[in-house]
């Protein structure tokens, strides 16, 4: 799996120093990063998204280092822990999918297009095998939607280490934690391209965004080879895509 969108560069182009242990981001003396320095994090990068996207954020940080070819010492000077570069990874991701939903509602008039584009784009890229799994919540309105309030004691674990079908029940709060913003911003605009097509008439009226972004994560199987993966993700997209339309 490839990172191939504009914002590659901005997360390359980190500077060297100490990291903010909650996002990862770097604190304190703004010189860039040696040569190798910068190497090697691209290198960690890549590697954790191909990593957490075959086998899932419970994926060792020594598989990480293993395929980025670094020790995993270079990984926790980066990172000083897992949760902090699953977080990088899983925010990226979403940051991703939210470009693209932004993208189809701008391009596309027609909402059927314009959510079917959003959907057929967000696979074809890979994206959605790094979603945070609480948004991944199948039945759950996206107004009803609040994602998991944080405390201390979350911010010592990785945040994703339950499966799918094990996450704890979320937790009303009021306000999003800063870490949750962008998952809100995600929700907010695929549920833009949701109401359009359910008021067009043409998305079945029990689909919520939950279901939408499911669909992205179903649909993009790992596969070995790269032509029988597009082959199989487009596959099943289409049925995918005749099982949301309205009959």
């Amino acid at each position: 799996m490839h990172m191939q969108d504009s914002r590659w560069q901005a997360i390359v182009g980190t500077t060297d120093g100490p990291v903010n242990g909650r996002t990862g981001a770097p604190v304190g003396r703004s010189a860039p990063l040696r040569v190798d320095a910068q190497r090697n994090l691209e290198h960690v990068l890549r590697a954790a998204r191909e990593v957490f996207g075959e086998l899932g954020y419970g994926a060792p940080m020594e598989d990480v280092a293993r395929r980025a070819r670094v020790g995993v010492g270079t990984v926790y000077r980066r990172f000083p822990s897992k949760d902090v570069l699953v977080r990088r990874i899983a925010e990226e991701e979403t940051s991703r999918l939210t470009d693209q939903a932004r993208a189809a509602l701008g391009q596309e008039e027609e909402p059927w297009s314009a959510l079917s584009r959003f959907l057929r784009t967000s696979v074809a890229s890979g994206a959605g095998r790094l979603l945070p799994p609480q948004i991944l919540r199948v039945g759950v309105d996206a107004d009803d939607l609040v994602l998991p309030a944080r405390s201390a004691e979350d911010d010592a674990r990785v945040p994703h280490q339950r499966g799918f079908g094990e996450q704890a029940g979320p937790r009303a709060v009021p306000e999003v934690e800063q870490e949750d913003v962008g998952a809100a911003e995600l929700l907010e605009v695929v549920g833009r391209l949701v109401d359009r097509a359910r008021e067009a008439g043409e998305l079945r009226t029990d689909v919520t965004v939950a279901d939408v972004l499911l669909v992205i994560a179903t649909a993009a199987p790992a596969l070995p080879d790269a032509a029988q993966q597009a082959a199989a993700s487009a596959r099943l997209l289409d049925i995918l895509l005749e099982g949301l339309r309205s009959r």
